[in-house]
């Protein structure tokens, strides 16, 4: 099945577990934030003991890391707190070490966590996706309203990956101290958040706080926000994200699909009718029989 809806959740009181896949080696310990248990595809918190290392080796999964304390020495650099790795799939990865113990968020994508000692790329890999980054200084922060329809003043990204295939994306977000947002969200989309530092509330869930998490399949109502002292959190998106606002708490998803379709019938019809052909499936009609699908043939 896919992932849950898990939200608010509050990771810190859960206990770390040891990792025990093969190819991980000691001292690494996780917490499962969300899992899809038919893929495989995770998100975890990481706990890397004092002296920690892995050898050079791939992953078979797409994988994504934030560091949020400490630091991880990845070939011959360190990299503090703040940056972001993202690493595709079969490309080979230098030796990883830890000095003085870390704790990071790893997000595998489409599969399960897998490491695979190699010290060559898989022949399928894509290296020239390989990215690291330095969230905190070498992207500078950008207003929310980038995002259209775009959210209240005082919430603000930095972009740090996105999928030109599927839209999907993953940044850092922030909300000043103050900020407000009266209506109420969803999307088509699913949304994902880790709170690394400050507290946010939300109408309908309450505080989610330093280490507050939420995994949010599409169409949940989510709102009114607000944050006294501000937040800062990685997100991210499995596709398009497009902000549906509205002012009733009551809604279902399934309504909220409804009114998401109609928009969509409205703005993109030759779409619409493609994705919603009445006999279940978008193939498009037989040449040699052009009428084969206006009714059932048993």
């Amino acid at each position: 099945m896919p992932r849950p809806h898990i939200e608010p959740y509050d990771e810190r009181p859960a206990p770390f577990k040891r990792m025990t896949l093969p190819g991980f080696g000691k001292g690494m310990h996780y917490k499962m934030l969300s899992m899809d248990t038919d893929t495989g595809a995770c998100s975890l918190l990481v706990k890397f003991e004092s002296g920690y290392k892995l050898p050079p080796g791939m992953s078979y999964s797409e994988l994504e890391m934030f560091v949020v304390s400490g630091a991880v020495t990845y070939g011959d650099k360190t990299y503090g707190e703040g940056y972001y790795f993202l690493i595709p799939p079969g490309v080979s990865m230098p030796e990883m070490t830890v000095k003085r113990g870390a704790k990071v968020i790893m997000f595998y994508n489409y599969g399960e966590p897998s490491f695979i000692p190699s010290d060559e790329d898989h022949p399928l890999a894509e290296r020239h996706r390989l990215s690291i980054i330095n969230s905190m200084e070498d992207i500078a922060w950008m207003p929310g309203n980038r995002i259209v329809p775009s959210v209240a003043s005082g919430c603000m990204l930095k972009l740090l990956k996105y999928d030109i295939h599927t839209e999907a994306h993953t940044f850092l977000y922030c909300m000043t101290p103050g900020f407000s947002q009266d209506n109420i969200s969803y999307h088509d989309c699913c949304e994902e958040s880790y709170h690394i530092w400050g507290t946010s509330w939300m109408m309908q869930f309450g505080d989610l706080p330093t280490g507050g998490y939420f995994w949010r399949p599409p169409y949940i109502n989510h709102g009114a926000f607000a944050s006294k002292n501000g937040i800062i959190a990685i997100g991210r998106t499995d596709a398009h994200l497009h902000n549906y606002f509205h002012h009733n708490p009551w809604t279902n998803p399934k309504e909220n699909a409804d009114r998401a379709a109609a928009r969509l019938r409205r703005i993109r019809p030759s779409l619409y009718k493609w994705i919603r052909s009445p006999d279940g499936h978008n193939h498009f009609t037989d040449f040699e029989y052009p009428h084969y699908h206006d009714h059932d043939h048993g």
